[in-house]
């Protein structure tokens, strides 16, 4: 992941990613809530939170993007989907990596 886009969201098969996007968030989440839930499913070698945890303006939704060290763990974190978090059901979907 570089500091451009991170990933595209995909509704079609791909190869092995090890990115997720993860939508339908709270906006009183924290990346260090979202580190501490995805986790546990493998380790995490990047996280971003949009918008950060320290933006000036309140946000009614935030988006995560997480890239793990195994693609392996993005199939696991799937079935994350529709779990409810704070006071939202997840969305996790794979991504392309955005080199």
């Amino acid at each position: 992941m570089n500091s451009g886009g991170i990933g595209v969201p995909l509704g079609f098969p791909l190869g092995p990613t090890s990115v997720i996007q993860v939508t339908n968030l709270s906006s009183a989440v924290t990346s260090e809530q979202m580190r501490t839930l995805f986790g546990f499913l493998g380790d995490i070698e990047e996280l971003r939170l949009y918008p950060p945890d320290n933006a000036p303006l309140a946000f009614s939704s935030k988006v995560c993007y997480i890239k793990f060290r195994e693609a392996s763990s993005v199939g696991v974190a799937q079935h994350l989907t529709n779990t409810v978090f704070i006071d939202r059901a997840l969305i996790v979907v794979p991504c392309a990596e955005d080199d």
